[in-house]
Order: C-alpha cells, then sequence, then structure tokens
C-alpha cells in the first residue's frame, strides 16, 4: 500500500482539500500531529487505527525518527497509512524527510499539497500577503531554525534588505531578536508587522504592531508573523462574524446535529456538540391507509421513519398515499415529504400543535398520526373534538445518548456561551445528563419554542430567547441577536 503526506491545511478543517478528505475516509492508519485539526479525525473510520504524534514546544512525545518508523512499519505492512500534517507536508513540516524515510524503506507514498499557514493566517486576518499597490511579492521564512545544523540560513539582513511581505513561522518565540535583526538590516522601525495566532480557527487573534513594538505585544505561539506595508492593510472579515469567539451547545440528536452546527459555525461560533438524545426508528405494521383521510406528521423524523420503516425492506412507495390528504406542523416537516416527492395540502401559521389543530377544518374519518412514541396529546384529543376517528401510529422514540465527560464537565462550569434547545426531550436529556444541576454560570438558553421553552423552565433553567418561526433558521437568528456583536 501507500503512505501518504496530506497536508490539513491551518486549522479551518473546510480547508482540507477533496483528495486529502478521500484519503483520509479510506484510512486504515492516520498519524496526526497536533496542529492537524481534531475535526478532521472524524472524518476517519471508526476501526482506523489513530496514532496521536504532536509536538509542541518542549514537548516531543515521539521523535521524528520514532515518526519516520511508524509510517515505514505501517506502509510496509501493506496498510493504508495518511500522515495528516498541518498545513502543508513540504512547509516547513518535515515531510521531506517522511517522504526520504520511505524512498530508503521502498515504501511507496504520495504527497498531498495543503494550505499554508503562511498565506492562509494572513487572509483570515484580512491582510493580503501582496497587493499590486503596496507589496507585489513575499518570503517564507522559519523563525525557529534547527539547532543542530551548525550554521544559519538564514540571512537577516538580505531578507531586510529585499523588501516586498515576510512572513516568518514559528517564529514567536524569537520575535525580539528577529525584529532587531531586521531594523539592523534596514528595516524601518516603522515598519508594520502583524502577528495571526491560531489562524483560521474559532479562536483566531490577530494583534497589529511595528518592527520597534512588536516585542512589547507578546505574540505567543503559534503565530504567523506578517512583516511589511501590507500588515497596515485591515480587510477582516472573519473575526468580525457576529458569532466569532462564541461557543454554543448543540444538544440535538447526533442524526440532526450537523445542520445546526454548521450554520453556526459559518458564522463564526465554536461549537459543541453534546447530542443528548438519540433517534430510534421502530418497525411497524402500516395500516390500511383507505380507512383515512388525512395522514398527520409531526416531525421530519416522523416522516423518514414512516417512509423508511412502513413496508420492509424498500420502504414505502410515495404512491401508496396519494388519495390522502397530509398535513405537517411546520415548513421543515413539509421539506422532509417535499424530499419524498409529495406536498403537504396543511401548513399551520405558527409552527406548534395548537396551531395545526386550529389551522384543521371540521370533519369526519379517519386521521392517522405519525409522530414520536413520547408525545403530548393536544392533536389526538383536538382532532376527536372536531369529529375524527384518530389513530396514534408511533413511528419513532428517543432515548437518551452518552456525552462525552469533558464536554459535560465544560457545560456544568458555565464555561460556554449559550445551549440550545430543539425540543422537550433535549431539555430533559440535558438536564439529567449534568446530574439535575444549573451550569453556573448559566449561559444563555435559546429554545426553538414554548413547548421546549416551558420544559426548560420546569428544569430550573432561565430562559433568555425563544425563535420566533420556531424553526432552525428562527434559531439561529435568536441566538445572533442573543450573543452577536
Amino acid at each position: 500500500m501507500t503512505v501518504y503526506l496530506v497536508g490539513a491545511g491551518p486549522g479551518d478543517p473546510g480547508l482540507l482539500t477533496r483528495r486529502g478528505e478521500s484519503l483520509l475516509r479510506a484510512a486504515d492508519v492516520v498519524v496526526y500531529d497536533r496542529l492537524a485539526p481534531s475535526a478532521l479525525l472524524e472524518l476517519a473510520r471508526p476501526d482506523a487505527e489513530l496514532i496521536d504524534v504532536g509536538k509542541a514546544p518542549g514537548n516531543a512525545p515521539m521523535s521524528q525518527t520514532d515518526i519516520n518508523d511508524v509510517l515505514v512499519d505501517r506502509g510496509a505492512a501493506g496498510r493504508h497509512v495518511v500522515r495528516l500534517k498541518g498545513g502543508d507536508p513540504f512547509v516547513f513540516g518535515r515531510g521531506g524527510e517522511e517522504a526520504e524515510a520511505c524512498i530508503a524503506a521502498g515504501v511507496a507514498f504520495e504527497v498531498v499539497p495543503g494550505i499554508t499557514s503562511a498565506i492562509a493566517a494572513a487572509a483570515y486576518a484580512g491582510i493580503p500577503v501582496t497587493h499590486r499597490r503596496v507589496s507585489t511579492s513575499f518570503t517564507v521564512v522559519t523563525g525557529h531554525e534547527d539547532p543542530t545544523k551548525g550554521g544559519r540560513d538564514t540571512d537577516w539582513d538580505a531578507l531586510a534588505k529585499a523588501g516586498g511581505t515576510l512572513v516568518i513561522l514559528m517564529g514567536a518565540g524569537r520575535v525580539t531578536e528577529i525584529a532587531k535583526a531586521l531594523i539592523g538590516g534596514g528595516r524601518a522601525d516603522s515598519t508594520p508587522v502583524a502577528a495571526v495566532r491560531y489562524g483560521t480557527r474559532p479562536d483566531q487573534q490577530t494583534v497589529r504592531a511595528t518592527l520597534a513594538t512588536i516585542a512589547e505585544i507578546g505574540v505567543e505561539p503559534p503565530s504567523a508573523i506578517i512583516v511589511g506595508d501590507v500588515a497596515a492593510l485591515d480587510f477582516a472579515w472573519f473575526e468580525k462574524r457576529p458569532l466569532f469567539g462564541r461557543t454554543v451547545v448543540v444538544t440535538r440528536a447526533r442524526e440532526q446535529a450537523s445542520e445546526l452546527t454548521g450554520r453556526l459555525e459559518q458564522l463564526g461560533a465554536t461549537v459543541l456538540e453534546l447530542p443528548v438524545i438519540r433517534i430510534v426508528p421502530f418497525d411497524f405494521a402500516l395500516p390500511d391507509l383507505t380507512r383515512f383521510a388525512w395522514v398527520v406528521f409531526t416531525s421530519a423524523n416522523g416522516v423518514d421513519a414512516f417512509f423508511d420503516r412502513g413496508l420492509e425492506p424498500a420502504g414505502l412507495d410515495a404512491r401508496a398515499i396519494a388519495p390522502v390528504r397530509l398535513a405537517v406542523i411546520g415548513p421543515v416537516t413539509g421539506g422532509a415529504l417535499a424530499r419524498r416527492g409529495l406536498r403537504a395540502d396543511l401548513v399551520p401559521e405558527r409552527f406548534v400543535a395548537e396551531s395545526l389543530l386550529d389551522a384543521f377544518p371540521e370533519g369526519s374519518g379517519g386521521v392517522l398520526l405519525a409522530r414520536a412514541e413520547v408525545a403530548r396529546d393536544v392533536l389526538p384529543d383536538g382532532l376527536a373534538q372536531k369529529g375524527y376517528d384518530v389513530e396514534v401510529l408511533p413511528v419513532y422514540g428517543t432515548e437518551p445518548a452518552p456525552a462525552r465527560e469533558e464536554d459535560l464537565a465544560r457545560t456544568r462550569a458555565g464555561s460556554v456561551d449559550a445551549i440550545t434547545f430543539t425540543s422537550s426531550s433535549t431539555v430533559d436529556n440535558f438536564c439529567d445528563a449534568l446530574g439535575g444541576t444549573v451550569p453556573d454560570p448559566q449561559p444563555a438558553v435559546v429554545s426553538i419554542g414554548p413547548i421546549t421553552s416551558e420544559a426548560a423552565r420546569a428544569r430550573g433553567l432561565r430562559v433568555d430567547v425563544e425563535a420566533d418561526p420556531h424553526t432552525i433558521d428562527g434559531l439561529v437568528e435568536a441566538l445572533v441577536r442573543q450573543l452577536g456583536q
């Protein structure tokens, strides 16, 4: 098999190349360092061997020689090996040494370039490394040379005189000496400097100074240091997103969390997924649909479970319910029907059971209510009062899902900015997971609707804002109003 030296990019998981993603999903072994985004490890197969070889200043649990040996050993054993490296493998990433080790051992290898922080960190800070009216060249240099080489490759005097933009990686610990060397080589002490720490990540920090003052502002690793007139430009966008720097807990089931998580991350939030419930579709016998005038769905989960489990093994063909009228509790549930090639006949103005009941015409005949195993009886009781013969069909249930203790501890301590709830069951299971305690201090609680808010207050939580409309879009808008900068 092959060893793939894959550049993971500087920190934003979305910057991984498509080639890198496909290799990571197929890997038998993933050897990763501390600068590779941890979220990318979730792309690996559950049975993949994950080997942490992360290095930090003053802390190297595995030497480069040992890392080379791991790559050669796993590759020679015929395994599909991904060496996941922060940034680009061949830009100060020691990928060249790993390639040499594979060549010496006769192990096939490939290089998958990644986006280097030398460009990406500056871009996410709103600094172009070149600009037609400011700088037409840029130079990338390490600020941390191998101390065993017995000499210096970096000619700071020459770099000072070269002009253009200078990007220094791994130079935070030597920023004082570097600034002095550049000034000594002829760069003006008023030359703008920007240092971008954790570039492209939700905790990115940008500080600006000059060569004369950069040593005073406390540049911390890992930082990309940009020196030159472009560092005075400020086309900030990443750090100006409305939820930048905020941490939001998402309590939805893992099967549903990705949509909300993606929306929040696009707005700049760090998302802590705490899936406290799991959706469990039921197998069930489908009633004779000719007995019903209406089929009612109260959630997208109900739609999916109804059609996927209604007939085995292929699921229910949409044509089977063509003569039946369809009612849904809201547009999200209607969208789930639309994906099945069906259009809802009735959607209420407000997306709660009471509003759906108000919108239902007086009538007679059968109504099949496909819903969760545990739900309020507002709809079946109210429809019965309107003259319908109601049959409740439980098509799915929910059960508590285990959460990581470190995530629970962080939430319990109140070290997050907001918690989102999308159903009463997420509230109850969240509170149970925390042992019935309220986080202290309590983060902002954002609820999707009045029933969920009522459940939260019953468990001792303060509800700060409620979505209107009662949809994921409404929830996101409410969260931005509550926390947005």
